[in-house]
């Protein structure tokens, strides 16, 4: 119970500290266009990555400072992914944002997302991930990330790296370090199903 107590102190604190701040000041018109270089990954309906496979993330409708926050790891390292690391690295700050503006630009809507576990286990182990994320996945604070609609495997997968530190996030690693394997999946497919939630860019 103290343990749990604990955790849970760390997310309110990290609340508190993190007040929404709203849409990003960027440019979405610089951002499409900025957005061309990533468009052969992430506005590609069902394309994986190469190894470990799972789909790349869909990013269309997500919160613009949570976009820029995700930049900024994989610029520095907090999160590795060799391809996102080159990518990120050389964009300015006014670039993400500009980025961020232009994916939050996207509405939210239903698209087509096979789902491969337990949904119904999963929303009764999710209480713990709605004060950051909202009861199902489309939270109102912007620092973090939409996951409503989010694909299972790339969720899973996430959930996985702060488990391991390839992802180095303190309060999602003391969220993710009691989950078991199984867990983790039933989370994944309950947020992944979720009805209203991320598509996929529409890059012209």
């Amino acid at each position: 119970m103290i343990r749990f107590l604990s955790r849970q102190f760390v997310v309110f604190a990290a609340l508190a500290a993190l007040a929404s701040t709203g849409q990003a000041a960027g440019d979405p018109a610089a951002g499409k266009a900025k957005f061309e270089t990533c468009s052969g990954c992430h506005a590609i309906a069902g394309y994986t990555n190469a190894y470990p496979t799972y789909h790349v993330p869909r990013l269309g409708g997500q919160h613009a400072d949570y976009v820029v926050l995700a930049l900024k790891a994989y610029q520095n390292s907090e999160r590795w992914h060799p391809t996102m690391h080159a990518n990120a690295t050389p964009l300015s700050e006014q670039e993400m944002q500009d980025i961020a503006a232009y994916l939050s630009s996207f509405k939210t809507a239903v698209e087509p997302n096979p789902i491969q576990g337990d949904v119904a286990a999963g929303k009764k182990k999710s209480a713990s991930c709605a004060a950051c994320h909202g009861p199902d996945g489309n939270g109102p604070i912007t620092q973090y990330p939409r996951l409503a609609g989010q694909y299972e495997d790339y969720l899973h997968q996430a959930l996985q790296d702060y488990k391991t530190g390839k992802r180095n996030n303190p309060v999602m690693k003391g969220m993710v370090t009691p989950l078991s394997d199984q867990d983790i999946a039933d989370l994944s497919a309950y947020f992944a199903s979720q009805a209203r939630g991320l598509i996929v860019v529409q890059h012209e």
